[in-house]
């Protein structure tokens, strides 16, 4: 396999529980010969790690968050970038984003973008950002700079929030970009200068981590002593609607006996807890915030039913495709989810999965009805759902073209390490 030229990977921020589908493509590049260096954003806020980012060996530098942090750097940083041959024309480009965009955000942008000019090291002939908001404006800058070729990989709120304008510049600048979603892929392609521009790649699951259980039982939540288990892994987000199925679970009849189980961090556990006491369901819910990759497994296996319940938010923010429902079904698991976004790419109602209008707890709660009281259907569902991800989501062929696009030849041949997760 040929060696192919270092890459410089810029993140909002490393390592994040959240993002299970970077560290995935991460490791995968590794595994095929990339050599990789991950730039940071942020500094991690999360006390776990996956198995994925301990298996990944490149080094990670961070940028100042906020440049009042490390103000020498950040001043040394400008006074060598000032003098690199595209400092002007990165100042020009930021200059007229800052006109349109006049935010501290936008000035901070330049700031590390400047860190990073000024800092990497030039064995790192290109740049890829993750995310068309934030790390890619940072990329974008350090690479007029520096004269460096960049690319991007969009994947969902940084689609949908981004200003139209600043999507085309950015396309028309990067000498690619990938997305994760059809609908992304379309919209992204209706804004770049050319059709090929932007490519089409599912995150997809490397299927051998997530085990089907054997003997899963077929509860149907008629016994007190034994209820029905539904889980729910997903950042407490407004995109990721559980307020909705909150007023959906409350909306279960008396006899039938469940409990919930929700795995994620974020900004609204506080509200989503004080809403179900309010609800009544506080004795029914169990918040169990971040988890480690095995505790996610864990209740995945434990379960009968995955539920989410995506919507469009109020900023326009929305998921994209979600890999914790193809994590979900590739354990056998069945998935009740909303026709938002990119799910019934996925998902075929019905088939593979049931699908119910986002905003609806009505309908979700006569969903959640029909399938607990009917196990039979459930693992019908749940066994075409892992069948569908196992033969059309996996992550090989996914990382094989990433990989093709950074130079590497018969990525295909690439042998997955058996300490890799």
């Amino acid at each position: 396999m040929k060696g192919p030229d270092p890459i410089a990977v810029v993140l909002k921020g490393y390592p994040r529980l959240s993002e299970t589908f970077i560290a995935q493509e991460l490791l995968g590049l590794q595994q095929r010969g990339v050599e990789l260096r991950i730039i940071s954003l942020r500094r991690p806020t999360d006390a776990e790690t996956h198995p994925a980012h301990r298996a990944i060996t490149a080094p990670v530098d961070y940028l100042p968050e906020y440049l009042h942090q490390e103000p020498r750097r950040v001043l040394r940083a400008w006074s060598h970038a000032r003098r690199l041959p595209g400092y002007t024309a990165a100042w020009a480009a930021w200059w007229r984003d800052l006109r349109r965009d006049p935010t501290p955000n936008r000035a901070r942008r330049f700031g590390q973008a400047c860190v990073l000019a000024a800092e990497l090291d030039p064995r790192y002939r290109r740049i890829h950002a993750h995310y068309l908001h934030t790390p890619s404006s940072v990329t974008r800058y350090a690479a007029l700079m520096t004269e460096r070729p960049w690319s991007v990989s969009a994947h969902a709120k940084d689609i949908w929030t981004t200003p139209a304008w600043e999507k085309r510049e950015k396309l028309a600048e990067a000498t690619w970009a990938v997305t994760c979603t059809a609908m992304g892929h379309a919209h992204l392609t209706a804004l770049a200068p050319a059709p090929d521009r932007v490519s089409l790649i599912y995150h997809g699951l490397d299927v051998t981590d997530f085990p089907i259980p054997a003997g899963r039982p077929l509860r149907d939540g008629c016994d007190p002593a034994d209820p029905l288990v539904i889980v729910s892994v997903g950042r407490a987000v407004a995109k990721k609607g559980y307020d909705d199925l909150l007023e959906a679970l409350a909306r279960l009849p008396a006899d039938l006996f469940w409990r919930f189980v929700h795995i994620g961090g974020g900004a609204l556990t506080a509200d989503l807890a004080n809403h179900a006491r309010r609800l009544g369901l506080a004795d029914r819910i169990d918040w169990r915030g971040a988890q480690p990759r095995e505790a996610v497994l864990a209740a995945l296996a434990a379960a009968d039913l995955f539920v989410l319940a995506s919507k469009v938010a109020s900023d326009g923010d929305r998921d994209g495709l979600p890999n914790v429902l193809m994590e979900a079904q590739a354990m056998g698991l069945p998935v009740l989810a909303t026709q938002v976004s990119a799910i019934p790419e996925l998902i075929e109602d019905g088939v593979t999965g049931h699908l119910v209008p986002p905003e609806d707890p009505s309908r979700l709660a006569t969903a959640l009805v029909e399938l607990a009281g009917d196990p039979v259907k459930r693992a019908r569902l749940a066994k075409a759902g892992a069948e569908r991800v196992r033969a059309a989501f996996g992550a090989d062929r996914g990382l094989d073209e990433l990989a093709a696009r950074f130079g590497v030849t018969d990525a295909g041949s690439a042998v997955r390490r058996p300490d890799a997760a």
